[in-house]
């Protein structure tokens, strides 16, 4: 393996159990609080160096399909999500426009190398990637017709389903590595476990806004 390789693994690695560390921290932490936002900047922080380290890999070292797919899923949640934290009540604007253009086009691009390298594929782990993609993607675009009063609420569901989703994103990406022979389990419980917070939080945010 080159070292130019090995330098950008450990970067890879070195941030992703970072990122899952301040990932959990920031689950057991009050909301809300300058804790909260600045452990979530250092979060975003981590979670981009991952996607930007698995870009290189794909494009330096070796393309895989499935890992192209879930990088332009976890870099657009994360980036989609901070901005929903950072406009809070004044909705999208022209940069969200752009990243959730940009994210399409990737994804158009990744897919006839996705369907021409069947042996690649893990068939779950893609359509569960691309089913996540497509519904983030369609509730952005979509989001523009939306009335600006609804985002006083709507942008801490969206924020919390975004960073949530990226935190279970590097969590499954580390269990599918080290527990490779109990795959596509190891990639799925993450996830399964990250839908049941985002539940949980959703039902938390409601009840705060009804009082």
């Amino acid at each position: 393996m080159e070292t130019s390789h090995l330098v950008n693994l450990a970067f890879h690695i070195g941030a992703g159990a970072i990122g899952m560390l301040l990932g959990l921290g920031i689950l057991l932490l009050q909301k809300g609080t300058r804790r909260h936002r600045r452990l979530g900047w250092a979060f975003a922080a981590m979670a981009l160096l991952v996607s930007l380290t698995a870009t290189l890999g794909l494009i330096a070292f070796r393309f895989l399909p499935v890992f192209a797919v879930l990088t332009v899923l976890t870099t657009y949640q994360l980036l989609s999500g901070c901005r929903a934290a950072r406009r809070q009540h004044l909705g999208p604007a022209w940069p969200d426009a752009a990243l959730s253009l940009v994210a399409l086009a990737a994804t158009l691009l990744i897919l006839p190398t996705l369907w021409s390298s069947p042996a690649d594929v893990q068939p779950f782990v893609v359509a569960s990637s691309l089913g996540a993609l497509a519904v983030v993607l369609s509730y952005d675009l979509v989001r523009w017709l939306f009335p600006r009063t609804w985002f006083a609420q709507l942008w801490r569901y969206e924020h919390i389903y975004k960073l949530i989703s990226s935190f279970a994103a590097l969590t499954s990406a580390f269990a599918g590595n080290v527990l490779r022979g109990a795959q596509p389990w190891s990639q799925i419980a993450p996830s399964l476990l990250g839908t049941l917070l985002i539940a949980y939080f959703f039902v938390q945010t409601w009840r705060q806004h009804r009082r």
